[in-house]
């Protein structure tokens, strides 16, 4: 788990792939819930507008140069973005946003992706944390 942690909060572009992956297993079980078939064309064609939509927030947060590990503000802005943008481009492509759907979305998606950045990208911190008191001078002896 720590190589895997670590990992995650120093590679971005690991970050970035497993949001990814997990937004494509977000679009699998919705269509295995619903009985429609798990063709990789249908998969494809349920998962595109929220994986655009993740990797435009994925932009934003590079841009900003947010931390990529943290719940806040990059996970919170790469749930948001992704249930919203996906929800629109998936309107946009003529498709429909139930407001059951909308709500189960949001759920799962934030399980999806702020669980990992909970799991993984924390244990970097706290270890940081705990290196940085080890190697901060030790005060109480000067004179």
């Amino acid at each position: 788990m720590t190589r895997l942690s670590s990992t995650y909060s120093s590679n971005r572009w690991w970050a970035i792939a497993v949001d990814v992956v997990l937004v494509v297993v977000f679009a699998t079980t919705g269509r295995a819930s619903h009985g429609e078939t798990l063709t990789p064309w249908g998969i494809a064609d349920t998962a595109w507008p929220f994986v655009v939509a993740c990797l435009a927030a994925w932009v934003l947060v590079t841009v900003a140069r947010w931390p990529h590990a943290r719940v806040f503000p990059s996970g919170l802005v790469v749930w948001a973005a992704t249930l919203a943008g996906g929800m629109g481009l998936r309107v946009l492509a003529g498709d429909t946003a139930a407001t059951a759907f909308i709500v189960v979305a949001a759920i799962t998606l934030a399980v999806l992706l702020l669980l990992p950045r909970l799991l993984l990208g924390r244990r970097r911190f706290e270890r940081g944390g705990a290196a940085a008191e080890r190697t901060a001078p030790d005060r109480s002896r000067s004179a």
